[in-house]
């Protein structure tokens, strides 16, 4: 399988199984380069699943899929090294100083030591964090530790940022603050998949995908999905089109 010069993800009949449980079931998506990339479904719908494939962690069952040009079967550990991850609980040790976290993520992404204080520079002045680089993580408030764990994905400048549920338990004035900033990072070219279950925030992807008991059920953009679901509606989102299409399936 090859990627276009304009992808940066592309999944064939994509499939998961454990024993018997289907958790993924031969999804077939792209995504574009410098694209914000919305991945949308409940719990238990095959969304974590699916980001764990596609970040190198865990093995299809069948289908075949690439990555940031690598492929998801024989090449998961530069997949890795290619991508960068900010899971819900923004994986950060609480117990160090954002300096300290900072020196963690480059030695696990092998930025070589000689660019170790220019990237700290960057990623504090960025994130905005270089006062209270010295102070303890645990001490910092939830909008200020989601940007730390926002910089430290970013060190190694990847070509692709993977966003699971990425401003959860942060206030909406954070959250607006950290959807401007994702678009400034898409708008120089760093392609972003973000699943996220506020279905505002959805709108601020380019397209997206509604994935529901391991099968895809929408895809699309924002507009093209409400028109689809809620046809002769105008005053329809996207809660209502998510609702209208899970009605649409069987039990």
């Amino acid at each position: 399988m090859m990627l276009s010069p304009s992808e940066s993800i592309s999944v064939s009949q994509l499939e998961k199984k454990f024993g018997r449980f289907v958790a993924v079931n031969k999804i077939t998506f792209s995504v574009k380069k410098g694209e914000i990339f919305g991945f949308l479904g409940s719990n238990g719908s095959g969304k974590s699943t699916t980001i764990r494939m596609l970040c190198g962690i865990i093995t299809p069952t069948s289908g075949n899929g690439m990555v940031a040009g690598y492929d998801m079967i024989r090449q998961p550990e530069e997949i890795k090294q290619a991508i960068g991850y900010m899971s819900q609980k923004f994986s950060l040790y609480e117990d160090l100083t954002p300096s300290e976290n900072v020196r963690f993520y480059l030695g696990i992404y092998s930025v070589p030591q000689s660019q170790w204080p220019q990237r700290i520079d960057w990623i504090l002045n960025m994130t905005r964090l270089q006062d209270v680089r010295n102070r303890l993580t645990r001490e910092l408030p939830p909008g200020w530790r989601q940007r730390l764990a926002l910089g430290c994905a970013l060190l190694h400048r990847p070509q692709i940022l993977f966003l699971d549920e990425p401003t959860s338990g942060v206030d909406p004035i954070t959250r607006q603050h950290f959807w401007n900033f994702i678009r400034r990072l898409a708008a120089d070219g760093v392609t972003v998949f973000v699943t996220t279950h506020y279905m505002d925030e959805a709108l601020f992807c380019e397209r997206i995908v509604m994935i529901n008991a391991g099968s895809i059920v929408a895809s699309g953009s924002p507009s093209e999905i409400i028109a689809e679901a809620c046809p002769g509606k105008p005053d329809a989102d996207l809660n209502d089109a998510f609702v209208s299409l899970m009605k649409r399936i069987p039990d």
